[in-house]
């Protein structure tokens, strides 16, 4: 994790803070009620930073709008023209997204500077495999992970020499190979915070997987101090995912760890249908509880005798499916035997009377 801090409103980025979890709205950016429902959403789903584009005065204006309106910190995304971001900042905007190589001159780019230098407002330096300058191309003989670090340090060091050290690093590439290898040189020169992400990654099939094995891959390695998974698909999902991967690692709390075998020939339960029909309902318990920061609870589903009060036997609820009937213990002791199409019901009201006894 970069050592430098640096804070995006009341979200401190780096130096050992939490990874915070980020996602960018999809509505039209000079919708205001559309901008502010879409925020509030992201909000109830855990998102901590939201991203806006800013593409015309039009869109900066309302940012500002918005910003009166909602308490999630706002960056305003800018690309070509310097003077939506002195815009965006003097509208409210808490940090600002910039790609320095395509902002223009360096007199166009000190003035993006100043105005944050004058507000304190972080200014996050994206670099993509798409946006790479044309001596690294060449340099390199193409996209590389070395060019992508060196665009990078070349970028930061660029808004440093205007005496500006108030920075958020981003190098992303849709290649999950290439992200993580420039990542791991990247880190070795410089201390400034790093905004970790898949670009492009896809469809929520094919982008979860990606951002799984791309994020999870660097937070393992202490890579990354804010986050985004970029999907084709709705930003709540985004965020979603991202807690989950962060939970997956243990970096961020889980209310409800739920676990379920993968089943085999000595199931003789639907166990694919009673373990999503449990998952699914334990859902909005779950967010009840992160949101008030309980503590929570291990909850196991498994197909049979032998993976259930045994290998589940550190659950703190379970279930074992059976011929016809199943299971229903607690920390590895039977507590009663079920019919099975009571086994759900009955399971669930263990379950959601324990969780609502820890509120």
């Amino acid at each position: 994790m970069g050592f430098r801090q640096v804070r995006c409103g009341d979200i401190i980025i780096g130096g050992g803070a939490p990874v915070s979890i980020q996602s960018m709205t999809n509505v039209d950016s000079r919708d205001e009620k559309a901008l502010i429902e879409q925020i509030a959403r992201l909000k109830d789903a855990g998102c901590q930073i939201v991203r806006i584009a800013v593409p015309d005065m039009e869109a900066a204006e309302v940012l500002g709008r918005v910003k009166k309106q909602v308490r999630m910190p706002l960056v305003a995304d800018i690309h070509f023209d310097y003077r939506l971001a002195v815009a965006a900042m003097e509208a409210g905007a808490d940090k600002i997204r910039i790609n320095p190589g395509n902002i223009g001159s360096t007199e166009r780019i000190k003035a993006v500077v100043d105005k944050a230098k004058e507000r304190q407002i972080p200014i996050r330096v994206g670099v993509n495999s798409g946006s790479l300058e044309k001596d690294i191309l060449s340099k390199y003989g193409g996209v590389t992970a070395e060019g992508l670090a060196e665009s990078a340090v070349r970028n930061i060091k660029y808004i440093e020499d205007m005496d500006y050290a108030n920075l958020v690093v981003s190098i992303k590439s849709s290649d999950v190979a290439m992200n993580y290898n420039a990542h791991k040189i990247l880190i070795k020169s410089t201390d400034v915070p790093i905004h970790i992400g898949i670009t492009e990654a896809g469809t929520p099939k094919r982008g979860k997987l990606k951002s799984a094995i791309g994020l999870g891959s660097l937070l393992l390695e202490g890579i990354g101090d804010t986050m985004r998974v970029s999907l084709t698909a709705d930003p709540i999902e985004e965020v979603k995912f991202a807690s989950e991967i962060l939970k997956s690692l243990g970096m961020k709390k889980s209310a409800i760890n739920f676990v379920s075998c993968p089943t085999c020939g000595r199931t003789k339960i639907n166990l694919q249908a009673l373990a999503e029909e449990i998952e699914a309902k334990l859902s909005p318990i779950e967010a009840e509880l992160e949101a008030k920061g309980k503590s929570g609870i291990t909850v196991a589903v498994m197909g049979c005798a032998v993976n259930g009060p045994g290998e589940a036997r550190e659950a703190d609820f379970g279930l074992a499916g059976g011929d016809g009937k199943g299971l229903i213990f607690a920390k590895g002791k039977i507590l009663k035997t079920v019919d099975e199409k009571n086994l759900s019901d009955e399971f669930l009201n263990i379950v959601e009377n324990y969780c609502r006894s820890l509120n």
